[in-house]
């Protein structure tokens, strides 16, 4: 099975894979380009620490203890 592929089908081939490359060079630069600026807060690296509240519970609600 032998067949010539005409200007029409090699410029279609060609467009096809013009977008596929072009669309896997934006999803590589979503992937690596960072999306923020700066941080609001200082540099440093933070601990942040997390209480749970204080109290008792009953079923979903705090019943707060004094």
């Amino acid at each position: 099975m032998t067949g010539s592929a005409g200007a029409g089908a090699t410029r279609e081939i060609l467009v096809v894979l013009g977008l596929a490359g072009g669309g896997l060079l934006l999803a590589v630069l979503a992937a690596f380009t960072p999306w923020y600026g700066e941080s609001a807060g200082s540099g440093r690296v933070e601990v942040v620490e997390m209480h749970a509240p204080t109290g008792q519970t009953e079923g979903d609600e705090v019943v707060a203890t004094r």
